[in-house]
């Protein structure tokens, strides 16, 4: 990602086709690169993890596991016309957890490049106990959303985040800063040489 300002397009693979995540991408690399063309594609990338993680570790492992999937996949990008490309391989995985102060639930965000891999994470939102309860039988936290508030599908729109915040934040604003701040590593890279 060095001189990456040089650069005319950036191609951003992300591990799924859920358009919060897609969408989340494209913001967070157009907000970091706005003079630069970028083409952002979802695609399935399996995360070797359950549907709903249940722990810290579990959710991270997901999101690295889709981000490697991603970066096997593509092969190095090559324009016909000559133009230079970077590749992002990004990927995103909500999951929950038991802390010592309560249940919450968060997402790992990972970015990587052919030669780099970044981890973040987002903010987390505490949910109730109730809704943990039908996590460790076996739901996931979107099924359990739309029960809760009859909605359809949620956690491809403004997800848990969404409906218990009231709309001020959102699934997709949320995993749009962890992208943001997971980034920097690659926009400095000589600070994170080891």
């Amino acid at each position: 990602m060095q001189q990456i300002t040089q650069l005319k397009k950036i191609r951003v693979l992300v591990g799924s086709k859920n358009p919060v995540k897609v969408n989340a991408a494209k913001i967070a690399i157009c907000q970091l690169f706005p003079d630069i063309d970028i083409e952002c594609i979802g695609m399935h990338a399996p995360s070797g993890v359950p549907d709903q993680p249940m722990t810290d570790v579990e959710t991270r492992e997901g999101a690295i596991n889709r981000v490697k999937y991603c970066r096997e996949f593509s092969a190095t990008a090559q324009q016909a016309d000559g133009e230079s490309v970077a590749e992002l391989f990004i990927a995103m995985e909500g999951g929950v957890d038991n802390f010592e102060y309560g249940p919450a639930t968060f997402a790992y965000t990972v970015i990587a490049t052919r030669s780099q891999l970044s981890v973040g994470r987002s903010a987390q939102l505490p949910i109730s106990p109730s809704i943990y309860k039908s996590l460790v039988a076996g739901e996931e936290l979107g099924d359990v959303m739309d029960k809760l508030f009859n909605t359809n599908n949620i956690k491809q729109k403004g997800g848990a985040i969404g409906l218990l915040t009231q709309g001020h934040a959102t699934r997709e604003s949320v995993y749009t800063q962890a992208l943001i701040l997971a980034m920097a590593p690659m926009l400095n890279p000589e600070l994170y040489l080891d």
